[in-house]
């Protein structure tokens, strides 16, 4: 793993501090949003983790349903055989930030099974 090391403003290093153990994730949530459209639901996961969920909120967590609309919509037409070259990029990231949740959500749930 590498490590690096930036300097930011005193207010983000307060905001980013309680978010430590996130940050990787953060990160590459927020480089998904530089491809295509995706960025959406990047943002929603970034915004809903900045303020430090609980476990619990973290299982019970939804993509808004704009987002899932949208990941229908392109299941759909790729479904179909009908999706553009943009498009299959913007599934594959959706996909991959969605799968990025479903894991989380999967370590945080073996983390309360273990704990009652």
């Amino acid at each position: 793993m590498t490590q690096i090391t930036m300097e930011v403003p005193e207010e983000l290093a307060e905001r980013l501090q309680p978010m430590g153990p996130w940050l990787p994730t953060i990160l590459e949530l927020g480089l998904v949003g530089f491809k295509t459209r995706a960025t959406e639901l990047a943002a929603e996961v970034i915004e809903f983790l900045s303020v430090n969920p609980s476990q619990e909120e973290i299982c019970d967590f939804h993509a808004s349903g704009r987002s899932q609309m949208r990941l229908r919509r392109l299941l759909s037409l790729n479904e179909a055989g009908l999706l553009g070259r943009e498009e299959e990029l913007e599934l594959e990231e959706l996909q991959r930030v969605e799968h990025i949740v479903t894991l989380l959500k999967a370590r945080i749930a073996q983390q309360l099974k273990k704990g009652a």
